[in-house]
């Protein structure tokens, strides 16, 4: 008699054969590579323009603030000692509480509704944020807008898995972060540009910059509603032979079950007990620690550098972002086709690391750019891959979503603390904030150098077929609604 394991009453028939990435694996005999590949174009050019798009507005509605300061935002609303700081973090708080919930429930509500409405919800709040009078105000506002932009980037995450396969996820969730990049050049730029409009209407540049830049989102999140699909059964721009090509390249990863794709609680309770999940967060934190100090600060850190003008500052940010897009587009790409993730990680993780050591370092001024370019180089390597990392190794949805939805918020939560490294008063060389990211970056890519030899030795363990003894008395089904779990489950690493 098999031994009882979950969801074993909802399996309909046994699953098509696994991805090949394992000593069991079996290519389908109908499969044909060629169509695959015209798929795989045809999702691109329907999913990720949008998805970039969502993410570029919803990073620049959020870091903006960082332009609105170099044009007299803390003169106009009286803010003191730390409250520029306060403002910037306090979105943290409730984008943390809102990220893993939001996951939960992305499917109950429809991707293409729930990102819609927060994405529209955001839109009028950073709109409406350039309209504030008070330091009070600008609290509000920023809570309001953590609270709705919180499910964007962990549901972006779990969405493109649900049409993506684990070898071509790390370049989809790269250009998340290329729409990041492109946020912070194209920032600089529109706020350099709408600066000239200070006194127009009677109001400061930095109110215009906030405006400006959050009509845009209200606009899109209207249109998401009607271009984004659910899911590739519902997606109207699949022909049914690609809707069928899209079931057998899920059935061919290991996991990928019927029943795997449904949302169940004892996968939640999984995710949450998982002690891999926590160290993934870990690693997360110190990395987004880099991230949102260099994001947001980036402006200040380079105006210290030397006698720049606000035009000079912003002109000087658009090769740093352009640097660290071009990066993480080409390792991703490696990634992919090598299912290597720690290996990246790990190495431009140490390249950032010497970016701080040299902005941390008594060099001369081009030196201290040279610094930023190699911080630039890791940043979005170091925060991008280990997102496609985690969930690429969680084949059942429950466990995947919940995954993500802790990486982020436990990652993201380094955004409260990260506007205090860098005080005005430390300026210009912000030795105390380099310093904190150095360590924190570091002690990352240990971390993340840990879990890829981890990874790799129960691979070996799983491929030598020392954990069979497991599954002895399950059928295969059985075997297969295991997850990750099962030793025919072979880890990226």
């Amino acid at each position: 008699m098999s031994a009882e394991v979950p969801y074993a009453s909802e399996i309909a028939k046994p699953p098509l054969p696994y991805e090949p990435v394992s000593k069991y694996a079996v290519e389908p005999l109908d499969f044909d590579p060629v169509a695959e590949r015209k798929l795989v174009r045809k999702l691109d050019y329907h999913i990720v323009p949008i998805i970039m798009l969502l993410y570029l507005f919803s990073f620049l509605d959020r870091v903006n603030i960082g332009n609105a300061r170099l044009y007299g935002m803390e003169e106009d609303l009286g803010l003191r000692g730390n409250q520029y700081q306060t403002a910037v973090s306090i979105l943290f708080v409730t984008y943390l509480l809102s990220e893993l919930p939001s996951n939960l429930v992305l499917k109950k509500f429809r991707p293409s509704r729930w990102i819609s409405f927060i994405t529209t919800a955001w839109g009028i709040i950073a709109t409406l944020t350039g309209l504030t009078r008070s330091f009070a105000g600008l609290i509000v506002c920023r809570l309001l807008l953590g609270l709705v932009e919180g499910g964007l980037f962990p549901g972006a995450a779990i969405y493109l898995t649900l049409f993506y396969t684990k070898r071509e996820l790390a370049l989809r969730i790269g250009y998340l972060f290329v729409s990041a990049a492109i946020a912070g050049a194209v920032g600089g730029l529109l706020g350099y540009g709408i600066g000239f409009m200070d006194g127009v209407s009677g109001q400061r540049g930095w109110r215009w910059i906030l405006i400006i830049e959050g009509l845009p989102s209200f606009v899109l999140g209207i249109a998401t509603w009607f271009l984004l699909a659910d899911n590739p059964e519902s997606a109207s721009y699949l022909s049914p032979d690609e809707k069928e090509l899209m079931r057998v390249r899920r059935a061919r990863q290991a996991g990928q079950t019927e029943s795997a794709q449904r949302f169940h609680k004892t996968d939640v309770y999984a995710g949450l007990t998982d002690w891999k999940i926590y160290a993934f967060c870990a690693g997360q934190f110190g990395t987004d620690t880099m991230l949102y100090g260099y994001s947001t600060f980036l402006p200040t850190i380079i105006k210290g550098l030397g006698k720049w003008s606000t035009a000079q500052t912003q002109a000087l940010t658009i090769p740093c972002y352009a640097v660290g897009a071009l990066s993480y587009v080409v390792i991703a790409s490696l990634s992919d086709r090598q299912q290597k993730r720690g290996l990246y990680t790990v190495i431009f993780g140490i390249i950032s690391v010497v970016g701080y050591g040299v902005l941390i370092s008594n060099s001369s001024t081009g030196a201290h750019y040279l610094g930023c370019f190699l911080v630039a180089m890791g940043l979005y390597v170091c925060c991008g891959l280990p997102l496609a990392w985690l969930p690429s190794n969680q084949p059942r949805y429950g466990k995947r979503t919940t995954a993500t939805g802790l990486q982020l918020t436990i990652g993201n939560s380094s955004g409260i603390m990260a506007p205090f490294l860098y005080p005005s008063s430390e300026g210009p060389r912000f030795v105390k904030g380099h310093a904190v990211s150095l360590a924190l970056v570091g002690t990352s890519s240990i971390i993340f150098a840990f879990m890829s030899w981890y990874l790799s030795q129960k691979n070996r363990r799983r491929e030598r077929g020392e954990e069979d003894e497991k599954v002895a008395n399950l059928s295969e089904s059985e075997i297969d609604e295991l997850g990750d779990a099962s030793p025919r489950y072979i880890f990226t690493i």
